[in-house]
């Protein structure tokens, strides 16, 4: 998100690489295709994880992602000057890519990535554009230069989904098809043929194994790092240096209809058209543009993705994303298309964590992804009204499931209402809550039992829903959700404040007394949650409180720690393998989304010259301003400083709660 916010300022990622391999090989880039399928990689092309490619089509969109083109390889070729410059980068055992010559002088992806390099006494700019809502690439090749030169064009294609890795085996189709200016292949009976349109040049084929590419990101974790690819052969192209561009198409089983310039200028528009113009603060306009890439609006069934490369559409991340990533840009109708899909995936009256698989069963084990519909509903309330048609047909008869299913105590996540009102979820060895990481199989950060924001959830899910009864005339509903919600709020104020810490209990039993009576009082950001959901659970003085606590122990550059500093269990470096990861991944890492909840939580409280006020804009900058993956925000950092970025490289919810903050907190 780096860049100047003055008036006017570009909002478009821009890197000066100037051949510097360390410039361009630990940031990265991602793009989307708005059906959830997508390309990317870091700024050098070098992959360093499983999920990088050129692209990685969702063969069920917005799901079924695979990885079927990782690279084309560039190779320029001259007479005058004699040479060939060869300009892929990549990793393989034994070899500092660092040693070698690296061409690249900038990138840019204002809207689509695009890379020049400076080679043969000319200028190589390679851009590439996915096609708005296919499985398809171009990749558009600009040489300018005094004389002219052939091109080259190697693909390596991984042809697996996007989890796994390829190793050479012998069951690799060799055959190709050609046809005036195509060529197809289907190296893999099991997935898709690839179709490719090279409107000049010729294709040679010469089929084989390209092997052992280095994934570094894979090896640090521990994981599996090392894949063969395979290429069908290469494409040659002569281009003259009047700068007249030559394209390489590449599409899932068919091509897309129309020229290659008509598709990427589609893309172009569509992207440029989400940045809502000069008028408009520097900051919010690269949140906005960010928020495009996880909206799969194009898919058969419009969906979030939670987050690239690896995330999907994950029901509690895409609730949680939804009221920023829709709402707050004035998407509605794409907002009920969405919140639509969630609905129907429900299964017992929840919310699945993941969509149904092949045999029809969904992830329902997290209970706070239930609850969040609420949340939504609330937040679509507050825009269309309570009596909205949407809201009454399509999102109450929903939420009326959850609030049954709650209430009768048989959900099969466990999720369920105490004797004084709370919401209890889990039991021995569950992770109900967000903070579901488990290391060797154990959950680190369990929660089991009353999580302080599960029980905020149900009690302003309760005020929603008599709220949306009350306005269709369902009294016997609104009394039911009514009562339900002043007991809960009730049993919080009577039992989640913690004298000793001046800041609430993280997790409380169900039970007062006895054996299994306990109380955790860990400072975490869960507290936070739960006075931004519903204040009118806390006390004045309590929610002032609170929010000194979480200042003072919570708040980072980089958003809230999970943990406070404090605790002995505090972790706040992320990083090492995958179980070091997993052990430090809610004990003290910071998380960017929590501070839109803070932020909420803090204008709800505090008077707007109050100095924790006059402080949220520099906070949600700075938040912004630490990427992986350029012009995004990511899903974590550590907790430590320098609070490095670091988990999924663009994650839904953090662009949503950093964008919802700024317009609808700030104003």
């Amino acid at each position: 998100m780096s860049g100047s916010d003055a008036p006017g300022a570009s909002i478009w990622p821009h890197v000066d690489v100037r051949r510097d391999l360390g410039r361009a090989l630990f940031r990265e880039w991602v793009a989307s295709n708005g059906a959830g399928a997508y390309a990317s990689s870091t700024i050098a092309n070098m992959h360093t994880r499983r999920y990088h490619g050129l692209l990685v089509a969702a063969l069920e969109p917005p799901r079924a992602r695979h990885v079927v083109l990782s690279h084309v390889d560039v190779a320029v070729k001259s007479l005058a000057p004699r040479g060939v410059w060869d300009l892929a980068t990549h990793q393989f055992p034994g070899v500092n890519p660092e040693r070698g010559p690296f061409y690249l002088d900038r990138f840019d992806q204002d809207p689509v990535p695009r890379w020049t390099y400076s080679v043969a006494g000319g200028e190589l700019e390679v851009l590439l554009s996915l096609v708005r809502g296919e499985n398809a690439v171009v990749l558009r090749y600009t040489w300018r230069g005094p004389h002219p030169v052939m091109i080259t064009l190697r693909p390596l294609l991984a042809m697996r989904h996007m989890h796994a890795l390829m190793r050479e085996h012998g069951a690799m189709e060799q055959r190709v098809e050609l046809r005036a200016g195509e060529m197809r292949v289907r190296p893999m009976r099991a997935l898709p043929k690839l179709c490719f349109r090279y409107d000049e040049g010729t294709f040679v084929g010469s089929p084989d194994w390209w092997r052992r590419f280095e994934y570094l990101l894979e090896r640090d974790r521990g994981l599996e790092f090392q894949e063969d690819l395979w290429t069908p052969g290469v494409f040659e192209i002569r281009a003259d240096g009047s700068g007249t561009p030559s394209f390489l198409v590449v599409g899932v089983e068919k091509l897309p209809e129309g020229k290659p310039e008509e598709l990427i200028a589609a893309t172009t528009a569509a992207l440029e058209a989400e940045d809502p113009g000069l008028s408009v603060p520097a900051l919010e306009r690269k949140l906005t543009v960010a928020a495009e890439l996880y909206r799969a609006d194009l898919a058969p069934e419009p969906a979030i993705v939670a987050g690239y490369p690896w995330a999907e559409g994950w029901g509690r991340d895409s609730l949680i994303a939804l009221p920023g990533l829709y709402l707050a840009t004035g998407k509605i109708e794409e907002a009920k298309r969405v919140a639509r899909g969630i609905v129907a995936s429900m299964q017992g009256g929840l919310v699945p964590s993941r969509r149904a698989d092949e045999d029809g069963r969904a992830d329902t084990a997290s209970a706070d992804a239930t609850l969040w519909l609420f949340e939504a509903a609330r937040c679509f309330a507050d825009v269309l009204g309570a009596s909205d048609p949407f809201l009454q047909t399509e999102l109450v008869p929903g939420m009326t499931a959850s609030f049954e299913a709650i209430l009768r105590g048989d959900a099969p996540n466990g999720i369920r209402v105490t004797a004084d009102g709370l919401l209890a979820a889990g039991k021995p060895g569950d992770a109900p809550t967000w903070m579901n990481a488990r290391a060797f199989g154990v959950p680190v950060t369990p929660r089991v039992g009353c999580a302080i924001e599960l029980s905020a959830l149900w009690a302003r899910g309760c005020h929603t829903l008599a709220r949306l009864a009350h306005a269709a005339g369902a009294g016997s509903l609104a009394d039911r959700a009514d009562i339900a919600c002043r007991r809960a709020r009730a049993a919080f104020h009577a039992r989640f404040w913690c004298e000793q810490t001046s800041y609430p209990f993280d997790v409380i039993s169900e039970t007062l007394t006895g054996e299994t009576a306990f109380v955790d009082a860990s400072i975490r950001p869960n507290a936070i949650l739960a006075l931004a959901i519903d204040p009118a659970c806390f006390s004045p003085e309590q929610a002032r409180a609170t929010i000194a606590r979480a200042r003072a122990e919570l708040v980072t550059p980089a958003g809230l720690r999970t943990l406070a500093p404090s605790d002995a269990s505090y972790r706040g470096y992320y990083g090492g393998n995958v179980f070091e990861r997993d052990a430090s991944y809610h004990q003290g890492t910071a998380w960017p989304w929590l501070l839109g909840f803070y932020a909420r939580a803090v204008r709800s409280v505090l008077p707007a010259e109050d100095p924790l006020v006059v402080e949220l804009p520099d906070l949600i900058a700075a938040a912004a301003d630490r990427d992986i993956a350029v012009g995004q925000v990511p899903e974590l950092a550590s907790g430590v400083m320098p609070f490095s970025p670091n988990g999924g490289p663009a994650q839904a919810f953090s662009v949503a709660e950093l964008l919802r903050a700024w317009k609808n907190v700030l104003g």
